[in-house]
Formats: C-alpha cells, sequence, structure tokens
C-alpha cells in the first residue's frame, strides 16, 4: 500500500490517493482471509453459534486487525465482520470475498485515474 502525499487526479475530496498494489500486503491480506473462512468452515461445531461462539469472535477481531493493518480501513470489511455475528453464516467465506472486492475496487481506480490520463 503505498499513498501520495499529493490528491489523486480528479479527486474533489483533496485526500491523498491510496492505492493497493498486488504485492506481498494483498497476497498475505488473501491468505489469512482464506485460512480464517477455511477455519470456520472445517471446525463449525466451534463457530455456529454465531455471536455467542468465543472461537467466532477471536478470530473475526483478529481478522478485522489484521485486515486493518495489510490493507488499510476499507467499508467491505465492516459486513464481514458484522454478518459473522449472525449463525449459520460462517458458511459464507466473507473474508475472503472483501478482500477480493478491496483489490478489485482498487484495481478499477488505479485504471480509471492511472497516471498521465483523465479520469472517466
Amino acid at each position: 500500500m503505498s499513498a501520495n502525499p499529493q490528491p489523486g487526479p480528479g479527486d474533489p475530496t483533496g485526500e491523498p490517493a491510496v492505492t493497493i498494489s498486488a504485492g506481498l500486503r494483498l497476497r498475505v491480506a488473501f491468505l489469512l482471509a482464506i485460512l480464517a473462512d477455511a477455519l470456520q468452515l472445517a471446525v463449525i461445531p466451534l463457530f455456529v453459534e454465531g455471536a455467542e461462539s468465543p472461537a467466532t469472535d477471536i478470530v473475526d477481531v483478529a481478522m478485522a486487525a489484521a485486515m486493518f493493518f495489510l490493507l488499510g480501513w476499507h467499508w467491505e470489511f465492516l459486513p464481514s465482520f458484522a454478518a459473522k455475528l449472525i449463525p449459520g453464516v460462517d458458511l459464507v467465506p466473507l473474508w475472503t470475498l472483501a478482500v477480493a472486492n478491496v483489490y478489485r475496487k482498487a484495481k478499477r481506480a488505479v485504471a480509471v485515474t492511472g497516471p498521465g490520463s483523465e479520469p472517466r
């Protein structure tokens, strides 16, 4: 993840442009997300209770912290964290989908506002 000190082209908010490359941080985030979702599927009896399961809470808080550290704050992580509190929703790989969506949006933002091009 790299941040430019100058606002991105066409950025109406004036905030610095943040891009996510397909580097080590993204690969680690994908690996952790896949492992967390696989763990919650493999050991369903520990995680099926949703919010009442301490194992679910530990994994989800750790994943939220890891994703924030690796990729920064993204709204995609909030539904993944909150939906895991509902019993049975652990069957859906929400962490993996959230990381994939963050990468997809970052890739699209770079393509639309690439260096030397006008935003579409």
